[in-house]
C-alpha cells in the first residue's frame, strides 16, 4: 500500500475489535442512521468530541448516532482496513437495524473510508471525505495533465495497486454521478492536498463539494462538516 502520511510514527497496536466510541442521538435509544467517522493519521475518537463534530450534531438536534473508530495508522500499513471496518464496524451495525450507514472520515480517514465505498459500495448509503489523503502525487498528476478524470483513459504504468484502483473507481463519477453512491468532498482552499481534491471536486456535481479558507487543520474541518450536516443528505430519497 502508499506510504501514508504517519509512516513515521511508532505503530500502535491492533485491537481486535477495532476500539471506537459511540454517541447516540438519544442515549434511549438506537436511531436510524448512522455515521462512522474515521480520524486522520495522527487522531483519535476522542479528537472529535474535543474538537465539536459531536457538539455540531447536537445543536442541531439531528437523529442520527455517531461511531467514532480508532482506526490508526496501523490498520492501512497492516493493509487491514478495508476487512477490520466489514467485520467489526459496518457488518455488527447492520445487524443492529441500522437503516442508513453513511461513512466520513478526514485525511487518512477520507482515504480508509474511500476505500471501503470502492470494495463494498451496497454496504453503505453515502460517503463525506473532509481533506482525504488520495494516494502519492504521481498519479493525480497524470490525470491532470490527461485532462481531469473525464479524459484519463484509466491507465498509468507504475502506479500504486490501490491508487489506481481508487481513481479508477472515482473516475466513474466523472461520467455517471448520478448512478452512483454519493459522495461529498470538502477542503481548505489551502490544503496540501488541494490539488488532488481540486481534481476530484472536477467530477462531482457542485452541490456535493464544500470548499473553505484554511489547511491542513481542524477549524476548516468543522466548519466543513457543519456544512454537511446543515445538508442533511441522508434523508434524501435513494
Amino acid at each position: 500500500m502508499t506510504c501514508l502520511p504517519a509512516c513515521a510514527l511508532l505503530p500502535r497496536p491492533l485491537k481486535t475489535p477495532m476500539e471506537s466510541m459511540m454517541e447516540r442521538a438519544d442515549p434511549a435509544r438506537r436511531s436510524d442512521t448512522l455515521i462512522v467517522v474515521l480520524p486522520g493519521a495522527y487522531d483519535a475518537p476522542q479528537d472529535f468530541v474535543d474538537q465539536g463534530f459531536v457538539q455540531a450534531v447536537r445543536e442541531r438536534k439531528i437523529l442520527v448516532d455517531l461511531q467514532l473508530v480508532d482506526a490508526h495508522t496501523g490498520y492501512y500499513t497492516a493493509q487491514q482496513i478495508v476487512q477490520r471496518l466489514q467485520n467489526e464496524v459496518i457488518a455488527p451495525a447492520r445487524a443492529l437495524g441500522y437503516k442508513r450507514i453513511w461513512m466520513a472520515g478526514i485525511s487518512l480517514g477520507g482515504y480508509g473510508s474511500l476505500l471501503f465505498a470502492l470494495e463494498h459500495t451496497a454496504m453503505i448509503n453515502g460517503v463525506f471525505v473532509m481533506a482525504p489523503f488520495l494516494g502519492r502525487r504521481d498519479l493525480p498528476a497524470a490525470i491532470h495533465s490527461a485532462g481531469g478524470l473525464a479524459a484519463w483513459d484509466a491507465q498509468m504504468p507504475n502506479a500504486d495497486a490501490h491508487d489506481l484502483a481508487l481513481w479508477r473507481w472515482l473516475r466513474a463519477y466523472a461520467s455517471s454521478p448520478g448512478e452512483r453512491m454519493p459522495l461529498y468532498l470538502g477542503y481548505g482552499e489551502s490544503d496540501r492536498f488541494a490539488f488532488s481534491h481540486r481534481l476530484l471536486a472536477a467530477g462531482l456535481p457542485t452541490e456535493r463539494v464544500f470548499v473553505t479558507p484554511g489547511g491542513h487543520q481542524w477549524a476548516p474541518w468543522l466548519k466543513l462538516w457543519q456544512r454537511f450536516l446543515d445538508l442533511r443528505p441522508w434523508e434524501s430519497p435513494g
